[in-house]
C-alpha cells in the first residue's frame, strides 16, 4: 500500500512551532486527501476534542516565518492556518473516519515516535560530549604535558662528538 511509504514526506511536514512539534492544517489535509476547509469543518464540529495544547491558530507573523521555510504560496497567503500538535493529530483520527485517515494517522504517530527517539539520541550524544569536554578541560595540563614529551621524543638526538683517537701534539 502506498500509504506506508509516506514517512519521509511526513517528517518534512513536522515543524517546531511555539516550542512544540506540530503539523499544519494544510499539510494534514493534503495527507488525508481532503480539502483544508473540510478538515477544519470536521474539527470545528468537534471543537471540544481540540483544546489549545492540541491545536492552535497561527498569527500572521508565524505564518510569514513559516512561509520562509515552507515553499508554498498557499501557506503564505492562507487567511487562517492552524497547527496540530502530536495529540491533536491523534485526535484527528477520531474526527476523520476514512480508512486513509486511519492509515495516515498511524504513519504520522510512527513518525512522531521516530523523531522523539532521534531527539533523545541527540540529547544523549550532546550530554556525552559535554561530559567529554569537561573531562578534557580538567586534564588539559596533563594532555599538554603528554604532547610536550612526545615533541621532545621526536626531536633528533644531539650527535655526540668523540674525542679523536691517537696522539696529538
Amino acid at each position: 500500500m502506498k500509504i506506508l511509504k509516506v514517512q519521509p514526506v511526513i517528517e518534512n511536514k513536522i515543524f517546531i512551532i511555539r516550542g512544540q512539534k506540530a503539523m499544519l492544517s494544510t499539510h494534514l489535509a493534503e495527507l488525508y486527501g481532503v480539502k483544508t476547509s473540510a478538515l477544519l469543518q470536521a474539527v470545528k464540529r468537534n471543537i471540544d476534542r481540540f483544546p489549545a495544547d492540541f491545536m492552535f491558530s497561527l498569527s500572521r507573523r508565524e505564518i510569514m516565518n513559516l512561509s520562509q521555510i515552507v515553499i508554498s504560496s498557499k501557506i503564505k497567503h492562507a487567511p487562517h492556518l492552524y497547527a496540530f500538535t502530536e495529540q491533536g493529530v491523534a485526535m484527528l483520527s477520531s474526527v476523520l473516519r476514512s480508512k486513509r485517515a486511519i492509515h495516515v494517522n498511524i504513519e504520522i504517530m510512527r513518525t512522531f515516535v521516530k523523531l522523539r527517539r532521534i531527539l533523545a539520541a541527540h540529547k544523549d550524544i550532546a550530554h556525552k560530549l559535554n561530559r567529554l569536554e569537561k573531562a578534557v578541560k580538567e586534564h588539559t595540563h596533563d594532555i599538554k604535558s603528554i604532547f610536550e614529551v612526545i615533541r621532545q621524543m621526536l626531536e633528533p638526538l644531539p650527535v655526540k662528538t668523540k674525542p679523536p683517537i691517537g696522539f696529538h701534539p
